[in-house]
Parts: structure tokens; sequence; C-alpha cells
């Protein structure tokens, strides 16, 4: 598993200067020398980035980014459309752990594909 640094150093073009970035800046930096064709790549909220889904995209990789308010219009749209869903696709219930039981459900969904244009976002909802 790769972590990227909350804060990293990246060389600013034609010139012996760094600059510093955030983990937005240091995503793609990270993954472009790695075959990552036909992985997985997850990712917080603040990753869910178009210009990263295309990157990971176009060398071939799957990715599953999180909507949270970070991105209210499509957070939103995606709690639209899942409002009326009655079960989920998927349940998985874990045994006790502490005196907790955890339970996570999810629903999956292509009907927002179109909406949304390529790269196309397959997003958790959180």
């Amino acid at each position: 598993m790769l972590h990227p640094k909350k804060v990293g150093t990246l060389p600013v073009e034609g010139s012996d200067k760094t600059k510093q970035t955030n983990e937005i800046g240091m995503f793609i930096p990270l993954l472009e020398n790695i075959d990552i064709r036909g992985k997985d790549i997850t990712s917080d909220a603040l990753l869910t980035q178009r210009k990263l889904a295309s990157f990971v995209v176009g060398r071939g990789a799957h990715y599953h980014f999180t909507a949270k308010g970070n991105q209210a219009t499509l957070n939103t749209d995606i709690a639209l459309l899942f409002e009326n869903r009655k079960e989920p696709d998927f349940v998985e219930i874990t045994p006790p752990d502490h005196g907790r039981i955890e339970t996570r459900r999810i629903w999956c969904s292509a009907a927002l594909n179109e909406y949304l244009a390529p790269p196309r976002f397959a997003l958790p909802l959180m």
C-alpha cells in the first residue's frame, strides 16, 4: 500500500528550484513510475478529482474515490439517486470487536455515468 506524504516537494519545470505541494499534488508523481495497470486505487474525499481519476483510468487502473462535502454537488446527486433504494446490494456484518458490531452497507448504480461524463465516477456514499 502506498501512502503519499501530506506535504512533498516537486521540481519546478525549467528551473533548479522545487515547490511544496499537498497530497493532491503528490498523487500523480507518486504513481507515475509504478505499473498500476489492472490495480484498484482508493483514496479519501480530498483526492476525488476528475484530473486524478483521468490519470488512473489512462494508466489502465480502476479507482474507488469517496464523495463527501468537498464535492457538494456530486455528493447531493449521489444521495438523491439512492434516497429511495430499499435493500443494499451488499451487506457485511463484522463480529463484535471491543463490544462493537460494525455493519457496512453498499448500494451500487451506474445511473449517473452519463451525467458525470468520463472518467466515470463509481463512488461509495459515506
